[in-house]
């Protein structure tokens, strides 16, 4: 009768301890998440080793496009698969960005987005990156880092819904909006 009951316990006890979904945090750490994906500041770094995905996997992918899903002017950025670094192929699209962020009366929001690969909190924290990375990007051209506000989407929110590369690429984003 007690190796039922301690075998029962030690099956709830697994089984509770499974239940709590870990993901990552900001500085690459494991923990319990909120719903909170507005950073308006100076944070983030994640070591995307945790998650399987190693550097580049579909080298020189940029949508040379004009796509755009960016509002009040701003041109969307563009992403290879994983990656959140701003290739120079997206440079004349952050000089357009940068004159209109440093003329805009009001806060911009900065959205990074992702395609469907990957898990849920793999891209949310691959959007943040990406957003991250345009923000610096637009600090360091002289817009006030009190002007910007950065989300993350993850894959929440695609331009496109075809089974493609094309469109896989056009997902693979950042965002700018002037906040109203």
């Amino acid at each position: 009768m007690t190796h039922k009951l301690v075998t029962l316990t030690a099956i709830a006890a697994l089984f509770l301890s499974g239940c709590g979904q870990k993901t990552p945090d900001l500085d690459g750490s494991i923990s319990n998440i909120s719903d909170e994906n507005a950073i308006s500041g100076d944070t983030v770094t994640i070591d995307e080793s945790a998650y399987g995905n190693e550097g580049s996997q579909n080298e020189g992918s940029q949508v040379e496009g004009n796509y755009n899903s960016s509002t009040d002017g701003f041109a969307s950025i563009y992403f290879d698969f994983g990656d959140y670094s701003i290739s120079s192929s997206m440079d004349e699209k952050m000089n357009t960005n940068t004159r209109i962020a440093l003329s805009a009366s009001s806060k911009i929001k900065i959205e990074g987005n992702c395609d469907e690969f990957g898990t849920d909190e793999y891209n949310y924290a691959l959007g943040l990156k990406r957003a991250k990375a345009v923000k610096d990007s637009l600090i360091s051209q002289g817009v006030s880092s009190a002007n910007t506000v950065i989300i993350t989407l993850g894959e929440s929110s695609p331009v496109c819904t075809e089974p493609n590369d094309s469109c896989y690429d056009r997902n693979r984003r950042v965002d700018i909006r002037l906040l109203k």
